[in-house]
């Protein structure tokens, strides 16, 4: 069943999108000309494997990226995907990796290369220690494809950045150097390189949005809030996909991988160096890279940190200052998005009080929390099921610690973030995901992720595995809620309203601003047509959380 998958991921866009006879479409970028890719049968073209930053080897590597300094003569070619980040994870299992892997991948429609086309900026999930822009779940040509299909062409834009060790490696001796959250400023670099370069393939770098999903929103919530909220007017749009400015897990110091970070140091003998971080920079790779061998790639603490530079405070106190970046936004989560993060085996009430007295909750709290989240089948998420208790194999109570936790990591974030944005006069549209996915059980079908086939209206399943092709066997509905979400995206994307596109159902009601006077979201449905709902479900609990978001779950 591999073999096959293992071969199409190893090719490059041109794999399902021929390329034709015509000659290679070119654009001239401050450090010289680009030869791209035509498709003929999408009519796109493609710049794949385009530098934005110097490689990040020998003494560059933990060091933040650096611009690049040199030209060429003549055609460079960017015709295949560049390898991904190093990483350590299941969306690195059919690329290849590299630490030379700071390059980012243009698509446009062809046709348009004259113009001042919108640019979609698309940031990469994979909880900053995996995946990369070359994985074809996130192909560019359908959503691009989907643009010019309404009237609204936009250029797709898709970056790698640093990960785990290499990127998001935190420790004193870092800090003392300046050198944290080095991953994070990846993506600004490349943010700015469009600035100075998306006009050379018809791009208009006044209209460029920002969008990811989980780790990648995560990312975007960092850049919106970047420098205490500093606006180098690098988008003028985002959106947020199961991520938000307020970080799904706890936020810690500048030390935060201390640990980790004397590890690695240790086993590749640089202990009694004068100068540990210059150790590791003359360490070989190999060497290095084996170090994440086991557990520590998971346990290291590799994340974003408060380092009083990029990120100078939580989250949700920026928010609730107005230091983040006041540009309109789209921001939502999936249903059931606890249902990938709870625990599997928890069968009673008291298991889980227990689970929540070891993630440190005191007692009182978690009192609350047990009367905001009863075990009540009808409330819960997972909707599906009914009044059903889900498979023996994920606990009597799963239902009831899903909820909380996807409440806990991601939906309470969101709402958070939305009330702030109406609260600075702001624009934000909120959503819920409601779709299933082919290939799941039931219990997780509609969980984190779940969205992305829908977004980028990748119907066929390219990049993804063959038994969990997003579409594979469902009826047309699903077909047209991609349709209608792609669509809806690429709107927001051209002119920052995500109503205004032609062939919109009239039928289908308007997606409102968020307001404080009456918050609704927008509901993306299969099984009945989408709509708006009122933001005010799970009020106690979400509240709660929204409210202790610091002092308790230090984000």
């Amino acid at each position: 069943m591999w073999s096959s998958l293992t071969a199409l991921l190893a090719l490059s866009a041109t794999a399902f999108a021929a390329p034709s006879k015509k000659a290679s479409p070119t654009a001239r970028v401050k450090n010289g000309t680009i030869a791209g890719v035509h498709s003929a049968s999408y009519n796109q073209d493609f710049f794949l494997g385009v530098p934005f930053a110097q490689p990040p080897l020998g003494d560059l590597r933990f060091k933040q990226a650096q611009s690049l300094n040199t030209t060429w003569k003549g055609n460079r070619d960017a015709k295949q995907y560049a390898t991904h980040c190093v990483g350590y994870g299941l969306d690195q299992t059919f690329y290849k990796a590299s630490e030379d892997c700071l390059y980012l991948n243009v698509v446009r429609p062809s046709g348009y290369e004259n113009k001042k086309l919108p640019v979609a900026f698309w940031i990469h999930g994979g909880t900053f220690t995996n995946g990369g822009s070359a994985d074809q779940r996130y192909n560019l040509s359908f959503i691009v494809e989907q643009s010019v299909k309404i009237g609204k062409p936009i250029i797709g834009v898709s970056i790698n950045y640093r990960l785990s060790l290499w990127g998001f490696t935190s420790s004193n001796e870092l800090a003392n150097e300046g050198l944290l959250n080095i991953g994070l400023k990846d993506q600004r670099l490349a943010l700015h390189w469009v600035q100075e370069n998306i006009k050379a393939f018809g791009g208009d770098p006044r209209k460029v949005t920002i969008f990811g999903e989980s780790a990648g929103a995560a990312s975007i919530g960092f850049q919106l809030t970047a420098y205490r909220g500093r606006d180098d007017h690098l988008f003028r749009s985002a959106i947020l996909q199961s991520g938000n400015p307020i970080f799904y897990s706890a936020q810690r110091g500048s030390n935060a991988s201390q640990a980790a970070f004397n590890t690695v140091v240790s086993q590749v003998g640089c202990s009694s160096s004068p100068n540990k971080i210059q150790c590791l920079r003359d360490t070989p790779f190999a060497a290095l890279n084996a170090t994440m061998n086991g557990t520590l790639s998971s346990t290291g603490g590799f994340t974003p940190v408060t380092d009083g530079d990029f990120i100078q405070d939580y989250g949700s106190a920026q928010l609730s200052r107005g230091e983040f970046v006041k540009v309109p936004i789209i921001v939502g989560t999936n249903s059931d998005e606890g249902a990938s993060f709870a625990p599997y085996g928890i069968n009673t009430t008291a298991q889980f009080q227990a689970a929540l007295a070891a993630n440190g909750l005191p007692l009182a709290l978690q009192n609350f929390l047990l009367q905001a989240y009863p075990d009540d089948l009808s409330t819960n998420v997972i909707a599906a099921l009914g009044d059903q208790r889900p498979a023996a194999r994920f606990g009597q109570q799963f239902r009831r610690v899903a909820t909380y936790i996807g409440d806990q990591l991601f939906v309470a974030p969101r709402r958070q973030t939305a009330v702030s944005w109406a609260q600075h006069n702001a624009t934000a549209y909120a959503y819920r995901f409601n779709a299933d996915q082919a290939g799941f059980a039931t219990e997780l079908a509609v969980s984190h992720f779940k969205e992305i086939g829908f977004v980028f209206n990748n119907i066929q399943g390219v990049g993804f595995r063959p038994d969990v092709k997003p579409f594979e066997g469902k009826p047309q509905r699903y077909v047209d809620l991609a349709d209608f979400i792609s669509k809806t995206w690429v709107s927001f994307v051209s002119d920052g309203d995500p109503n205004s596109w032609k062939g919109r159902n009239a039928s289908v009601v308007q997606w409102p601003k968020y307001s404080l006077d009456e918050p609704k979201d927008f509901v993306f449905e299969v099984n009945k047509t989408s709509g708006v709902e009122a933001d005010t479900w799970r009020k106690e609990g979400i509240d709660f959380i929204n409210q202790n978001a610091k002092a308790v779950y230090g984000r």
